[in-house]
């Protein structure tokens, strides 16, 4: 038919145009039939200008469908359809080169088996394209699992999407193997032996994932909270990866702990804590007096009882204690706890506590200590001698008794010896 349609246009043009036109027509239709690789260079010239258009449309359809679908969604009140079209546009803008593909290889004329083969690798490019935009899409239906988030944790709950976006993907490759007529069964088995073989040699690896699964289904801690694990890592965790969790630490350089190391070492979860604590050790000079002491101790206590933003027992311990006594000083010990766990706000209280106690130190009269050395000069007159006071009562009383109970206790003992 082809072949009749070009001979009736042959017969026409040296019938009505001049003869240099007609050689200039039959020259140019012979390059044109002529080819490579069983195709004519009209045939490949008309399928690589089919391909290139589509491409071009694939440009127009990203630049106004794409778009235009998303500006449809963004006007919605729901976040879903935002995070679907999201999710599907990049793969929505495969479809006109995989339409130019089909027409392309309508055009060319090949044999039986070549077209065959075109018509697996087109159907293969569809299957990857269908189950790369589920995977995609999977992350739109988050909110279904907002449920789970609450029940198990979040970082779990990201664990299953990926999972679910590797089998669609797997799925998609499975998809296309049939295709081709290659069968799953014998490559799932050889899979298998293969397993075994990369598990003996991936011990650390399947370590670090079942330790990733124990550290989320025990919410030793989530993305976002300070931990520290001693001997290995300190910051804020960012997100637990299947072999590994990132920690940034307080100077804000990354670090990448197994997860084996968290969940067999023990593990600090410094953002569940309930109250901070202030931990203190205030020293006084020796000089100071009881009475002193005991107005220092006693307006410290009310100041810390007197402002909102300490715990109160029992809720939290609170004591304001003198403790020791120190080579240089007579120590107070200040033992309280705030309620913020945040760390700024828990420096501005500290700040103001410590303000208080220096104007109540001062207010009593007496100053903070600090190691010091006394030195006794040599005088040449003899020193004065005082005399102790007289004992109190209740010394006399202790050691009549305690003579009286050696009295006891020694009479004891001759009658056991007799």
């Amino acid at each position: 038919m082809r072949n009749q349609v070009t001979t009736g246009a042959e017969d026409w043009i040296r019938a009505n145009l001049p003869q240099w036109a007609a050689d200039a027509y039959v020259y140019l239709l012979d390059i044109w039939n002529e080819g490579a690789l069983g195709l004519t260079y009209g045939e490949i010239i008309t399928a690589v200008g089919i391909m290139f258009l589509a491409l071009i449309i694939r440009g127009i359809f990203a630049r106004t469908v794409v778009r235009a679908i998303t500006r449809a969604a963004a006007g919605t009140k729901t976040n879903f359809d935002d995070a679907l079209v999201k999710a599907i546009a990049t793969p929505l803008k495969i479809v006109p080169v995989i339409i130019g593909l089909y027409f392309a290889l309508q055009v060319v004329n090949i044999g039986p088996d070549t077209e065959e083969i075109a018509n697996r690798v087109v159907q293969s490019v569809v299957a990857l394209a269908v189950f790369w935009t589920l995977s995609r899409a999977v992350n739109a239906f988050e909110f279904v699992f907002t449920g789970l988030r609450d029940t198990l944790s979040p970082a779990i709950v990201d664990w299953m999407l990926k999972a679910l976006q590797i089998a669609l993907l797997i799925l998609g490759f499975a998809a296309v193997a049939e295709i081709w007529g290659i069968a799953i069964g014998p490559i799932i088995a050889g899979l298998g032996i293969f397993g075994i073989a990369v598990g003996l040699g991936a011990q650390d690896l399947f370590k670090n994932l079942i330790s990733g699964i124990l550290i989320l289904t025990e919410k030793r801690f989530v993305p976002g909270e300070w931990i520290a694990a001693d001997g290995v890592a300190e910051g804020t965790v960012e997100k637990i990866n299947f072999r590994s969790t990132l920690i940034r630490r307080f100077d804000k350089s990354p670090v990448y702990v197994p997860n084996a190391l968290l969940s067999d070492n023990p593990v600090t979860n410094f953002s569940r804590m309930t109250h901070r604590r202030i931990k203190w050790v205030v020293g006084v000079e020796y000089r100071t007096t009881v009475d002193q002491l005991k107005y220092i101790r006693d307006e410290i206590e009310a100041w810390l009882w007197t402002d909102e933003r300490f715990a109160k027992p029992p809720e939290a311990a609170m004591f304001v204690r003198i403790d020791s006594f120190n080579a240089s000083s007579i120590d107070f010990m200040i033992y309280c706890f705030t309620h913020t766990k945040n760390w700024g706000e828990w420096l501005k209280i500290k700040e103001d506590f410590a303000v208080a106690i220096i104007n109540i130190i001062e207010k009593a009269g007496t100053g903070f200590a600090f190691p010091s050395r006394t030195i006794y000069m040599q005088q040449q007159d003899p020193p004065e001698i005082m005399a102790p006071p007289a004992r109190s009562e209740a010394v006399v009383r202790t050691q009549q008794e305690m003579a009286e109970l050696e009295r006891t206790r020694g009479m004891g003992e001759a009658d056991d010896e007799g």
